[in-house]
């Protein structure tokens, strides 16, 4: 089995769109804000966005199932109160339920929270409930920016976040440390912001002792790690002056890397740097990166040839970067795999 980790659902039907606009609006005039009941899709349109679009691609390039979640750049906790980030986190979350019950041998969801600039996250927690318990969600996607490109969060180790992280212990599920749209100019959303982010949130656990209040929180970071395998050498030298253990001991036990890397030579470095058993494959397909490499003649982001074309990869390894990482750092994943009897 081909799992991919990280899978947004960008095709979503342009009412949805269309509804979220409203609600924006809705922030300036009160009296333009929509109410849910307005938003309607039927099943039929929704499987249409999905085989024509995903569900077509992971036929063609060889994936079986797609950990889904709400469009990473639509979440924008950095718009509104918590009221507006709950109604939206809401509705997205139902819609990727709605997708995982039409397609159930392909899908299975991971939950956008309601996060909200200033807002503690324990606010976040009902949502992450409600989707663990009654949608059978495997996951969460976790903001260590709800601003916007403005970092006014405290870092991902600072008590703040621990709310969190006790029910992500408590259910056994792993979070995807991924931002959302960066509303600062310098800070372009899919080529800096996430690539920053991703190499912050690394930092941030780097130099603090998060995983010893917290042994088995697992945190999935996304795009090939931003620079942190270009860079191991200096996070390993870092680590080294501040008096912290290996990286390996230090922070491999909870940390990994999906492969969201769109050539061959950004994918034969992270397998040769990141141990193997923390990499996880990825493509974000329809994500950030959709068009065709003049290089190759093939899609940027269809990653799975870049791993066949590994050549340091042993089969066994690649066993473990499409399959069995997913299923050990997604323990409710295994688990229904296993009751559907794969």
């Amino acid at each position: 089995m081909i799992i991919d980790c990280h899978g947004h659902y960008t095709t979503a039907p342009k009412s949805l769109e269309d509804w979220r606009n409203r609600q924006i609006a809705g922030l300036k005039d009160p009296a333009a804000t929509p109410k849910v009941s307005e938003l309607r899709i039927g099943d039929d349109e929704l499987a249409q966005t999905i085989e024509q679009n995903q569900l077509k691609k992971m036929r063609e390039r060889g994936s079986d199932l797609t950990i889904f979640s709400p469009r990473a750049s639509f979440m924008a906790h950095h718009l509104g109160d918590f009221q507006t980030s709950s109604t939206w986190a809401s509705i997205c979350n139902e819609l990727i339920h709605r997708v995982t019950k039409l397609f159930p041998d392909h899908f299975i969801g991971a939950a956008m929270l309601p996060q909200s600039p200033g807002v503690r996250p324990e606010t976040c927690i009902p949502e992450m409930k409600r989707c663990i318990e009654e949608y059978g969600f495997v996951g969460i996607n976790l903001n260590p920016d709800p601003s916007g490109g403005h970092w006014r969060e405290p870092p991902l180790s600072d008590r703040w976040w621990y709310p969190i992280y006790e029910q992500m212990v408590e259910y056994d599920i792993p979070a995807m440390v991924h931002v959302s749209t960066s509303c600062n100019a310098c800070f372009h959303t899919t080529g800096a912001h996430y690539l920053n982010a991703d190499t912050t949130a690394f930092m941030q656990c780097l130099t603090s002792n998060l995983f010893k209040d917290f042994p088995t929180l697992r945190f999935i970071i996304p795009h090939g790690g931003g620079a942190v395998p270009y860079h191991w050498g200096r996070f390993r030298g870092l680590a080294q002056d501040m008096k912290l253990p290996p990286l390996k001991d230090h922070l491999l036990n909870n940390l990994f890397f999906d492969t969201c890397v769109y050539h061959q030579p950004g994918i034969d470095l992270l397998t040769k740097v990141i141990p193997v058993d923390n990499i996880l494959f990825a493509s974000e397909m329809i994500g950030a990166v959709r068009g065709i490499d003049p290089e190759t003649g093939h899609p940027y982001d269809d990653t799975k040839r870049f791993i066949d074309g590994a050549k340091s990869l042993s089969e066994a390894d690649r066993a473990k970067i499409f399959e069995g990482n997913s299923r050990r750092v997604f323990p409710r994943l295994d688990a229904s795999l296993k009751r559907r009897g794969a």
